[in-house]
């Protein structure tokens, strides 16, 4: 049985430890981060071309069954998933790590949302940790801001008064709380990406009192079956090797 994980994630690396070799799994990585965190067994690097090849690369390459683990966020890849899986009758399932509780993060539906509630409140020094394709929305802000992503973001979509941070997780709560005291930092905006590699920034910003600005996660295709963990991921590969 061959199987396409869809990764770029912690929880892809694990499943793909979890499944290789006792299952023929290819795993597959955008190709937007340099120097990626590789998985165990056979990887494929880049975009698939649409819906359409995806579907043709499927199907040439004889694949019985996808598994998403891809980022929260990656909304475009999840889509074309699950439009491709449909056409051809694969089965499918999102691995789809359990979403942060917001507390009492103001919680908005996009980046540029985020980016008209740090006008509003009139932040002046943002810890912004939305990832380099989020920057873009705070270009014409008069605020300063701590950037933080893997790769750099574009010079021109970055906002005037700005510092970047280039690093991956996970992080410590002492980092993050140091990090936060620093840059004197009064406002927090993130993406609901959930998990435990980064989540130490929101208690960090709890302990401060500082105001934490959340983007929502984009819902899954209508239909599709997710599941919340590594174990179950494997579990229903599993159960598809027996059938």
């Amino acid at each position: 049985m061959r199987v396409l994980l869809l990764g770029g994630t912690a929880e892809a690396r694990a499943l793909a430890k979890a499944l290789h070799p006792r299952v023929d799994v290819i795993s597959s990585l955008a190709g937007r981060v340099p120097d990626p965190a590789l998985p165990v067994g056979p990887v494929r690097v880049g975009g698939f071309g649409g819906v359409d090849g995806l579907r043709r690369w499927l199907r040439d390459e004889r694949v019985h069954a996808v598994v998403d683990a891809t980022h929260p966020f990656a909304a475009t890849m999840t889509a074309h998933a699950a439009q491709a899986c449909g056409d051809l009758g694969l089965p499918h399932v999102v691995l789809a790590r359990p979403a942060w509780d917001p507390g009492n993060a103001m919680v908005v539906a996009s980046d540029a949302q985020a980016a008209e509630v740090v006008a509003r409140q009139g932040y002046s020094r943002i810890f912004l940790t939305t990832g380099r394709s989020g920057v873009a929305a705070f270009a014409g802000s008069d605020a300063w801001f701590l950037i933080r992503a893997v790769t750099e973001p574009e010079q021109a979509l970055m906002p005037r008064h700005h510092h970047v941070v280039l690093s991956r997780g996970p992080y410590r709560y002492d980092g993050e709380l140091a990090l936060l005291r620093e840059h004197r930092v009064d406002a927090l905006v993130t993406k609901n990406s959930g998990g435990d590699m980064t989540r130490a920034k929101l208690d960090a910003a709890a302990a401060l009192d500082i105001p934490i600005v959340m983007v929502a996660r984009p819902p899954l295709p209508a239909g599709v079956q997710a599941v919340g963990t590594v174990d179950e991921a494997a579990t229903w590969v599993a159960a598809l090797c027996l059938t």
